[in-house]
């Protein structure tokens, strides 16, 4: 008896492993940089430069900034330095190093310590790379596989390493740095050849164009330029108000120019001739996530490029100078980027934009993102006045509706802004805040927002339960409704501007009749309403309730229809399947759950490393998105469903599925076709396949399974080849080759006795006809006369009384065969034939099955043989036959039984 129950419980933990069925991780949207210091690569006279992401890199062209490649796996822990080698990027991770060409793997550095890896330097044959704790790692040969650990030099540092650079001219050294001290190692010898102590705390170094000159930047915010070869100090100047020099560089296109980046965000430019400051760019990159992280100057040309720990990427270009004595500040120049913190709301424009998402985050901040091509990424414009400060943005967006209908002729998206009393328009083509202000209707703050389809009218919930309704053109008020006593937090309108609903925190939905402006009731729920979603397709909505809920109401009937139980946490997002058949939802309890709406219950659970804030289908139903409380990206999900049946069968939540979220590379999830062509799409321990049976009981009357097409052919036939005759009749060309003018009954003796040679006269000649009908009634072998199968199986049906292969025969016959067969019935008497095709349909009609193909060809047959049956009706046979069929046909059951499956529909549908 043990056997059983350890098979049992290795199958619950097998379900437990197995991943979703329904959704798998694609990609993220909107990672473009974190606070990893880029690094650039040269190739000829190109540039790339690599950014991190978290565990997965980019590679970016500097010319255009188009994203070349992603590294196709992630390493196992987070990236700590990168640096470029011709083709080949390598990355730092823990005490391993990735070996990368063109974004794929091709050799992985182990070095023998249990510290993480902080800076990387690669030059010549050697790569150097130096650990937390002082320890340094030479390699050779590092874009080999046979690559050899050369040698570890060990100093007693007990410090951060702040700076690592090779100096120009200088063989097999490296100048390195601790935040108070600086040394110059030769690695081949393992020898220390110079160590002196700074006077002041480094925080970075890097190496001059001139020989022996480095500059070192500070915490206090200086920046000493220093000769290496006699120890001293050249100059000296601040950049700052006692800000940390984060990274440093040359300009080497001729202008003696140094930028510095601070941990501030800004970039201070100075002039070595004049020994003076050009300009200070404010606010590159914003101080709350570290400021600069690295700033780089191209080799022989006037542009920077920055990033930063805010998730963007920018370049700055120098326009040359206005004079000798007035240089030209730097000016944007292109740019790439994100949020910088997790985004909160995001939302689908309609289908024909699908491939877009709009998305505002905690950083203030609204962005519109393509799932196609990362360089369509833009921000939207804040500034409302021309004197407006940047830093000045509205207060951070909590909701989002847009409308597609009314692009480019007015404003078409409307936000709502945390405790602001007013919602803001946009212009989603010129991606700039809209002229309008919405202000809610009782002084309350905005809670809930909704735009109509036709995109003409916006509503704005406040939290004292006023709803305002405003004409977006214009941007006037004119409705407004007050039901609820608490705050709104649910707002929408049907496709056809008719029907209005609302939900409030007092746990009423209420139903407007929008088009006349009247109340039409209001339904009460057991629990405050905390949010809702609307399905326009099929006017449910579904409503997520204080009491750990899922409430779907139907807006025609209203009444509930669904209720959903499962979370164990307040429900913070959801969203209706593009066909109305799924709910999907999110939660604080970390789970991503889809409920099947016709079953009501929950088909597919995925337990989230990270608690999700938001959900969204998009319109095509291809992709789920969404956003989680850390990262700065939009996870993609791919729906499985496009290409696989699903399995509607509760699931316990011991089954549900331990995924890790969508990243960057791609690794670990899946490709957009995820599904089309796996073999083994589903277990059959989960979908169960269900073949319909042509006929469920035989005491139903069942219709044809065929096409509807058939049925109705064969009824209206006779129109049908009334509408088909041609108009005239078809005339000889005039001008036709010879070859085309020999026909059959001129050419030939076989082709004359086939179609009957004409006399002088134009008749046929009778003794070919006579020849060619006696061909046709050759005798077969059981002595019969030429017969086709329509009449053979007749006749044996009749003989054996069983007609079922005449019948199967009939059914799957095209309409004009059957036609033909029924007007080729023998119509003198007796009438043996018409009595045995009666008998065989009413044979058929006994068995209940295939009812509406047997009435139409019984009509079809009166239609044809009617007036024959009516000269002979004294047969004693065919009178008996059609009698049985008329006792087989009670019209007055199909009449109850139609009036009985009416009446259950109805009253399934409206309960």
């Amino acid at each position: 008896m043990v056997e059983p129950v350890d098979k049992k419980r290795k199958v619950e933990v097998q379900r437990a492993k197995k991943p979703s069925r329904i959704f798998s991780p694609f990609r993220v949207l909107g990672n473009v940089s974190n606070e990893i210091p880029f690094a650039i690569g040269t190739l000829g006279s190109t540039f790339y430069v690599v950014t991190s992401v978290g565990r997965s890199f980019q590679i970016y062209d500097v010319a255009t900034l188009h994203l070349l490649f992603v590294s196709q796996s992630q390493t196992s822990s987070k990236i700590t330095s990168l640096a470029t080698h011709y083709h080949y990027v390598f990355a730092s991770y823990a005490n391993k190093i990735g070996v990368y060409k063109r974004g794929k793997l091709e050799n992985t550095i182990e070095c023998p310590t249990t510290k993480n890896l902080s800076k990387l330097l690669v030059f010549g044959e050697f790569l150097v790379a130096t650990a937390s704790d002082g320890e340094v790692f030479i390699f050779k040969k590092p874009t080999s596989k046979s690559t050899e650990l050369y040698s570890t030099l060990k100093f007693s540092l007990n410090e951060d390493i702040t700076g690592l650079i090779h100096p120009p001219t200088y063989l097999n050294k490296i100048v390195l740095t601790t935040p108070t001290d600086l040394y110059i190692i030769n690695i081949r010898t393992g020898k220390l050849l110079f160590k002196t102590n700074f006077p002041e705390t480094i925080s970075c170094i890097e190496s001059a164009p001139v020989l022996d000159i480095i500059a070192i930047g500070t915490t206090t915010g200086n920046v000493h330029l220093y000769n290496l070869r006699k120890a001293k100090i050249l100059s000296k100047f601040g950049v700052g108000n006692e800000d940390k020099v984060v990274s440093l560089s040359f300009r080497t296109d001729g202008s003696n120019h140094l930028v510095a980046g601070l941990n501030t965000g800004d970039l201070f430019f100075y002039d070595l001739n004049k020994k003076s400051r050009i300009h200070i760019l404010r606010n590159a990159h914003k101080e709350s996530h570290g400021g600069i992280a690295n700033v780089k100057f191209l080799n022989g040309q006037p542009i920077v490029i920055t990033n930063g720990g805010d998730n963007h990427l920018k370049e700055y270009v120098f326009d040359p100078n206005l004079s000798a004595t007035i240089a030209a500040p730097p000016r944007h120049l292109r740019s790439r980027g994100g949020h910088s913190s997790p985004p909160i709301a995001i939302e689908f424009p309609n289908e024909n934009k699908s491939h877009f998402i709009y998305s505002a985050s905690r950083d203030k901040s609204f962005w519109t993102f393509s799932l196609r091509k990362d360089a369509q990424a833009q921000e939207f414009s804040q500034r409302v006045k021309s004197k407006q400060s940047i830093r000045d943005k509205f207060p951070e967006i909590i909701s989002i509706a847009s409308s597609q209908a009314r692009e480019g002729d007015w404003e078409n998206i409307i936000t709502a802004h945390k405790d602001d009393k007013f919602a803001r328009t946009w212009d989603s083509r010129s991606k700039r805040v809209g002229r309008h202000n919405l202000n809610t209707v009782d002084n309350g703050i905005v809670k809930s927002i909704c735009i109509s389809q036709c995109g003409n009218f916006s509503l704005v919930g406040s939290t004292l339960g006023g709803i305002g309704v405003y004409n977006l053109q214009s941007g006037k008020l004119r409705k407004k409704y007050m039901l609820h006593k608490k705050a709104v937090t649910g707002l929408a309108i049907d496709g056809m501007n008719r029907m209005m609903v609302s939900t409030g925190l007092d746990g009423l939905v209420g139903f407007y009749n929008f088009s006349e402006s009247k109340y039409l009731g209001k339904l009460k729920l057991e629990a405050p309403i905390t949010s809702m979603v609307y399905h326009k397709s099929s006017d449910l909505i579904a409503c997520a309730l204080d009491d750990l809920s899922i409430v779907v109401v139907d807006v025609l009937t209203q009444r509930v229809v669904r209720i959903l139980y499962g979370h164990t946490n307040r429900i913070i997002g959801m969203d209706f399947s593009p066909d109305g058949r799924w709910i999907v939802s999110v939660s604080l309890d970390s789970t991503l759950r889809t409920w099947d709406l016709p079953t009501g219950g929950c088909i597919d659970g995925i337990r989230l490393p990270s608690v999700a804030t938001n959900v969204k289908f998009s319109p095509i139903g291809d992709f789920l998105a969404t956003t989680h409380v850390s990262g700065n990206g939009i996870s993609l999900w791919t729906n499985r469903s496009q290409f696989v049946p699903i399995s509607t069968r509760h699931i316990e939540e011991e089954e549900f599925s331990n995924t890790l979220l969508p990243n960057a590379s791609g690794d670990g999830g899946s490709t957009l076709l995820d599904g089309a062509l796996d073999e083994d799409n589903e277990d059959e321990e989960f979908i169960q396949k269900y073949e319909s049976v042509d006929q469920i009981d035989s005491s139903l009357i069942t219709l044809s399974l065929g096409p509807r097409s058939k049925y109705s052919t064969l009824i209206h036939l006779d129109t049908i080849k009334q509408r088909g005759k041609p108009k005239e009749a078809p005339k000889k060309a005039e001008k036709t080759p010879f070859f085309l003018t020999l026909g059959g009954e001129v050419v030939g003796d076989t082709a004359s006795g086939a179609n009957g040679s004409k006399d002088a006269n134009g008749s046929k000649d009778q003794t070919n006809e006579e020849e060619s009908g006696s061909k046709l009634r050759t005798l077969n072998g059981n002595g019969h006369s030429f017969e086709s199968e329509f009449t053979r199986l007749l006749r044996q049906g009749s003989e054996s009384k069983d007609y079922t292969q005449f019948l199967q025969y009939i059914l799957q016959a095209a309409p004009s065969v059957i036609d033909l067969e029924i007007r080729s019935l023998n119509s003198f008497p007796p009438l043996t034939e018409f009595a045995n095709f009666v008998e065989a349909l009413t044979f058929g009609i006994t068995s209940k099955a295939n009812y509406d193909l047997y009435q139409s060809i019984f009509s079809m047959f009166l239609k044809n043989h009617g007036d024959v049956i009516r000269i002979f009706s004294d047969e004693t046979e065919l009178n008996h036959a059609l009698e049985q069929w008329y006792q087989n046909n009670d019209a007055t059951d199909i009449d109850e039984l139609v009036k009985y499956c009416s009446g259950v529909i109805n009253l399934v549908s409206t309960v």
